[in-house]
């Protein structure tokens, strides 16, 4: 899950640059052709993972993939508004709907811990928002929209991951996503970079891989509800990146709300990896003795 984090971030530095001369589906075009680039690659080179491609999920890759090019394209669209603590903040209402939405799509068991750790998570990002009438501006409203959508993609992925590899995942994600984002685009589009602006693009397409094949893994390895509130340390980081780069204002309030965001996260991790070891041994109880008599 760090590799996504970090991914994320290197993203939003990168749209924010090539947004000096792209439009914001023309930088998710770049991002999807040249994540189609690598993908295609290795299935050429390899046959394992050609071998992995084929999904008899089809409508639902189609419908992960149009949701989540709609909210990348609203997530985009804020950073160019808003600083990007408070974009990335306001996108962890995410969290909250993915696990309403885990129950009835996934089945899986909601804990009071794992409750927990939402809770604190928002609680920290409303310490961070400290919610007024500034926050309440049309940009914002994106973003929570944008939120939606990503939650329905999060749980779809998890999906997905029950019978697809990651490779296939990501593939069909690129080679899905191109050609509706081409469809905003102006055809000539790459001939508007510079040069300097290279590098973003490379940034933007090899993080855009990055973080959905680390999500994935994380799905793979745990449930949605335990995966998804670690994406809360996105937050601090973020926040730290906007003061660094852009000189946008950081105070107590990010680091007052990233120490709740974490301190959920910590006490979730404690409590699951309690439960996964079982229920502690009694070492006064007497041990029952076997049915069979012991060996002479």
């Amino acid at each position: 899950m760090s590799g996504a984090l970090l991914a994320f971030s290197a993203m939003a530095v990168s749209v924010r640059v090539l947004a000096e001369t792209l439009s914001v589906m023309e930088i998710l075009a770049a991002r999807a052709g040249l994540g189609l680039v690598v993908m295609a690659t290795l299935a050429a080179l390899r046959a394992d993972l050609r071998s992995t491609v084929f999904s008899r999920h089809l409508p639902l890759h189609v419908f992960r993939n149009t949701v989540h090019l709609g909210a990348q394209y609203l997530w985009a669209k804020s950073l160019l508004l808003l600083p990007l603590a408070t974009v990335f903040a306001l996108e962890f209402t995410a969290p909250a709907w993915a696990l309403l939405l885990a129950l009835p799509v996934l089945g899986e068991r909601m804990t009071a811990s794992r409750i927990g750790a939402v809770v604190l998570g928002l609680m920290g990002v409303l310490v961070i928002l400290r919610p007024g009438l500034q926050t309440f501006q049309p940009a914002a409203l994106l973003v929570l929209l944008a939120a939606l959508g990503f939650a329905i993609a999060l749980i779809t992925t998890k999906k997905l991951t029950r019978t697809d590899t990651n490779f296939a995942i990501i593939f069909w994600m690129n080679l899905i996503q191109l050609p509706l984002a081409l469809l905003g685009s102006h055809p000539l589009f790459v001939t508007k970079l510079t040069l300097g602006q290279l590098p973003a693009v490379v940034a933007v397409g090899i993080s855009g891989l990055a973080s959905h094949y680390c999500l994935a893994n994380a799905f793979r390895a745990g449930d949605a509800s335990v995966v998804v509130p670690l994406d809360f340390l996105r937050i601090p980081l973020i926040a730290v990146v906007g003061w660094w780069m852009y000189g946008e204002s950081l105070d107590v309030f990010v680091f007052t709300g990233a120490g709740l965001i974490i301190t959920g996260i910590l006490s979730n991790l404690r409590s699951e990896a309690a439960r996964a070891l079982g229920p502690p041994i009694d070492m006064e109880k007497p041990v029952a003795k076997a049915a069979h008599p012991d060996p002479p």
